[in-house]
């Protein structure tokens, strides 16, 4: 057990790392704004430790939040602004539920929150009102504001009001709908010609792969 916990934080501080080399080699190869980078950085930080089920996820989540929002409102994304005020919001009440989940069923391993999961019912319900509500809020976008991408800052801005629940309330399917929203970003942002938020956000898409890859792994072994 000994062993699993210390292989565990090996690579947990070696996955970080890279992350966070990856966001500093794209801003001298390309510079940026230093704000991209830090937001880059903390944004590496707090998608790492969620995807181990840490708590201290949302600590550097606030700093993601507020300078993310800041290069959102330079760029006129503003469904991107909205949806970092409602993170800002809601990264609070997640602290207390976290914590509960903590107090309430302590794992051994790797003190991590204890994960649950949707039924398939349910995941498909969800994700075809999620589309739905996406499309509406584009076009509504496009016809009533000067955002300069609207489609795109809708089907990242309404599935992660989704995600994000589903990442305060533990479910593992929160990973489908980060690495939708990601994929996304990743267009976005090379559009926009950012590239350090660019490489945060291919990094993420990786991480959902490992978070949800991690986070099965702690189900079964909840079974």
């Amino acid at each position: 057990m000994l062993q699993t916990k210390r292989s565990d934080t090996i690579f947990l501080w070696s996955f970080l790392v890279v992350g966070l080399a990856v966001q500093i080699v794209t801003y001298f190869v390309n510079p940026q704004s230093v704000m991209s980078l830090l937001c880059g950085m903390l944004g590496i930080c707090s998608v790492v430790l969620c995807s181990q089920g840490r708590i201290l996820t949302y600590i550097f989540g606030f700093g993601q939040i507020l300078t993310y929002t800041y290069l959102c409102y330079q760029e006129s994304l503003y469904g991107l602004i909205g949806i970092n005020v409602y993170y800002f919001i809601t990264q609070i009440y997640g602290i207390y539920i976290w914590r509960k989940r903590l107090q309430e069923s302590h794992n051994e391993l790797t003190d991590a929150v204890p994960t649950r999961t949707l039924s398939y019912k349910m995941l498909t319900i969800i994700v075809a009102v999620v589309l739905t509500i996406s499309a509406l809020t584009g076009y509504l976008l496009a016809q009533y504001t000067d955002d300069t991408q609207p489609y795109l800052d809708a089907f990242t801005t309404i599935p992660a009001l989704v995600a994000q629940v589903l990442m305060i309330l533990a479910y593992r399917e929160q990973w489908f709908f980060w690495f939708f929203i990601d994929i996304l970003y990743v267009i976005l942002w090379a559009r926009a010609g950012d590239y350090c938020l660019l490489a945060q956000h291919i990094f993420w898409c990786i991480n959902c792969v490992y978070g949800f890859l991690r986070w099965t792994k702690a189900l079964q072994s909840r079974a």
